[in-house]
């Protein structure tokens, strides 16, 4: 690789190639009878701290978004395959400790009518969060072909938060990345059973938006502002962010913060 190349992530010089996503993300062909779910993958220019030192963190987000209910029969055959295996190499208190928090089992029953036991709790969304800032970097340098500089801000749609605010927020931009149109007419990312993403056009303060999804269901949405970019003036979020009850309308739809049963009263 060209060694002067930097670093997607930071200044250092690169000395390799990262993949973005994480390659473990990605079933092996022997998992998968054949089907390769590894081909044409993204690769960045990485220094070694934003490449070989994380693979630690690359297990932890496969283990993540593996185990999520509502995934395509690619993520649910990757857990019961690569991820099974990953956790059986670890302790026994390692579910609890790094990817769930207050762990407990619990039991559905499947569409055949059998019943199938599932890990429940709060997700670690510190470094699940840390984990997906990386991906939006590499995929902002894969798409623009230069370092991120500037503020990066993501919302999980495959979280439940506690805060009605963020939740209601999460919804607003779930509709609104389905309303807006993208760069490009077609989705990118050449293995969509596994991810793809899509990135929004720039609007009238240079914001960028990204929207990535992995196993068909699990959604991440992304702000990019870059440092250059004017300072987004909203007097909605203004009334937001000051707690007044609030409306944002989208379309023929309207979402409200601050909801009036949630405000504190003097």
């Amino acid at each position: 690789m060209n060694t002067e190349q930097q670093c997607y992530m930071c200044n250092r010089e690169a000395t390799s190639r990262e993949h973005v996503p994480p390659l473990c993300l990605f079933p092996e062909m022997k998992d998968s009878k054949g089907i390769n779910f590894r081909k044409d993958l993204i690769t960045v220019p990485s220094c070694d701290l934003h490449n070989s030192k994380k693979s630690d963190d690359d297990e932890f987000l496969m283990l993540s978004l593996s185990g999520l209910l509502k995934n395509n029969p690619v993520g649910n055959f990757h857990q019961l395959t690569k991820a099974n295996r990953a956790i059986k190499r670890k302790n026994k208190d390692f579910i609890e400790k790094e990817i769930l928090r207050n762990h407990r089992y619990g039991k559905i029953q499947t569409t055949d009518g059998k019943f199938r036991i599932i890990s429940l709790g709060n997700p670690n969304i510190e470094r699940l969060s840390k984990c997906l800032k990386h991906i939006a970097y590499g995929l902002f340098y894969q798409e623009f072909k230069e370092r991120f500089n500037g503020e990066l801000r993501m919302i999980l749609e495959f979280i439940e938060y506690s805060d009605d605010n963020i939740q209601t927020m999460k919804n607003f931009l779930k509709r609104r990345f389905e309303l807006e149109k993208v760069l490009n007419s077609e989705l990118k990312g050449n293995n969509p059973e596994v991810f793809y993403y899509q990135f929004h056009k720039p609007d009238e303060f240079g914001l960028i938006g990204l929207k990535i999804v992995f196993y068909g269901t699990a959604e991440a949405y992304f702000s990019f502002m870059e440092k250059s970019s004017k300072e987004p003036f909203n007097l909605g979020m203004k009334l937001i962010e000051g707690g007044m009850n609030t409306f944002i309308k989208l379309g023929e739809e309207k979402f409200e913060l601050n909801k009036k049963n949630n405000v504190n009263k003097a």
